[in-house]
């Protein structure tokens, strides 16, 4: 199949590049903002047109929770209005759209793992221009799988554990909230899966949601702890409240993914959240190693 691939630049992008590299049955295109405008719906159109798009991969998102509470709009854009354009112009070209999206479209007051099809209730404007771009992919009747995910990290680009090992660096002690429970994802991990789902449903109709996270539910001073522990780090992890550590936008207490549909799914390997983190732990190291050579 051809498939575009949009926010190549990011995390996930990055590792679905990887993938493509090390040679699969499929033809790659990658995009990000400045090759295209996914909002620029005759961008898109062209771009469909001249690599005979079958199948979208969207990456691309506003991921700055608490700047997007001072950019509704912009945000509204990159994570609705862009979702859209591309759901229509797969319509029109009988492709298939998978969008990932995020814990963070529930209300984060749950006591048990949520289900794909728990009401949704976002409580900041990233979780709700996020919901609207499911809505808006759901509406437009194209061929899709959105992809909920959580606590994304990898190798690249910010994210917590490579700001847990740059504090445990330059840190004696530091304080994590520890009241907010959820799923860490190492962003390859979810490559592999949205590449399993492609594969199983490249020319079906389907419209389908999903969820995927590594296997365990940990805090986030959990998860700051294990890193320091892997990474051979000193500094000292503090459990703090939420309360101690006020932001802008409300993070949700408790948003861990019921993965249950992805597994019974059949061929999605879902490794466990320590094992991951190991291994994209070693692979920032030989990073660091390969450019001090």
């Amino acid at each position: 199949m051809n498939i575009l691939v949009t926010g190549c630049k990011g995390q996930l992008g990055t590792e679905l590049q990887k993938i493509a590299a090390r040679g699969t049955q499929h033809q790659w295109t990658f995009t990000d903002v400045d090759t295209l405008d996914i909002c620029d719906k005759a961008a898109v159109e062209r771009c469909f047109e001249e690599n005979q798009i079958e199948a979208c991969i969207n990456c691309a998102a506003y991921t700055a929770v608490d700047k997007a509470e001072d950019e509704p709009a912009l945000a509204e854009k990159i994570n609705a209005y862009a979702p859209q354009v591309l759901a229509e112009t797969c319509l029109k070209h009988k492709a298939l759209l998978i969008h990932v999206s995020t814990d963070y479209v529930f209300g984060g007051d749950a006591n048990e793992p949520y289900k794909v099809d728990d009401a949704i209730n976002p409580q900041s404007v990233y979780g709700k221009t996020k919901a609207e771009g499911e809505r808006l992919i759901r509406e437009s009747g194209s061929n899709h799988m959105i992809v909920r995910t959580a606590w994304l990290y990898s190798s690249v680009g910010k994210n917590f554990v490579k700001t847990m090992l740059m504090l445990g660096d330059t840190k004696d002690e530091i304080n994590v909230v520890a009241d907010q429970k959820g799923c860490p994802t190492w962003a390859y991990d979810l490559a592999v899966a949205l590449v399993a789902l492609l594969n199983k449903n490249g020319k079906n109709d389907v419209h389908e949601t999903f969820h995927f996270t590594n296997e365990g539910q940990i805090t986030w001073h959990d998860f700051a702890t294990a890193i320091m522990e892997i990474g051979g780090k000193r500094c000292k992890v503090n459990p703090i409240t939420t309360d101690q550590y006020p932001t802008k936008a409300k993070r949700p207490a408790y948003s861990v993914l019921d993965l249950s549909k992805i597994k019974d799914y059949g061929g999605i390997e879902i490794p466990y959240w320590r094992d991951s983190l190991i291994k994209c732990i070693e692979e920032i190291n030989s990073g660091l190693l390969r450019s001090s050579q």
